[in-house]
């Protein structure tokens, strides 16, 4: 296929997902990014796709390659891939390469998207100031009343609750978008 649609994407998930076949859905889409050219979604989002879809298949090694394939690819994508890189990397056990990933994506530039997934990796690997710092960073860096704020908030405050921090003024900004 040249050219990729998100429709034609979506089709190809809500496939595996009936069929509950992670490994034959990253092996397609493994084969989508081998010849592709252009489309609607970019080469690296492929390979992000497909790189989700071998750790749901129990196979961490080759997605972390997939996810280096992506950062390779420099294409447009959601969320760094670089987060799936320190994710994956905790995975095996390789918290401090993933820890070093995590400081090098804070030191670019980021999106609030990629604060939310760095969050809620290290929350997963038992990090909670991290995942903190990086809930607020991200909520600072979301324009007012945008729906990947309220979730940044909600994360923040649970990360804060599990903390035993006070509610601050962040917090009070979810009170009024309840």
């Amino acid at each position: 296929m040249a050219h990729v649609t998100h429709e034609q994407l979506d089709r190809l998930l809500e496939q595996a997902l009936l069929l509950d076949d992670h490994g034959a859905l990253a092996s397609q889409l493994d084969a989508l990014a081998q010849g592709y050219e252009s489309g609607e979604v970019s080469r690296a989002a492929i390979l992000v796709l497909a790189a989700e879809e071998w750790r749901q298949a129990g196979q961490p090694v080759t997605a972390l390659e997939r996810f280096q394939s992506a950062v390779d690819d420099g294409g447009e994508v959601l969320i760094d891939p670089r987060s799936g890189i320190a994710d994956t990397l905790f995975e095996l056990e390789r918290s401090d390469e993933a820890r070093a990933i995590i400081a090098d994506i804070k030191t670019g530039q980021w999106n609030p998207a990629t604060a939310l997934t760095v969050a809620e990796t290290l929350v997963a690997y038992g990090d909670l100031q991290g995942a903190h710092e990086w809930a607020t960073e991200g909520v600072r860096a979301c324009a007012a009343g945008s729906t990947m704020r309220e979730v940044l908030l909600r994360t923040r405050y649970r990360i804060r609750v599990d903390l035993g921090l006070p509610e601050d003024d962040l917090d009070a900004l979810l009170d009024v978008t309840r």
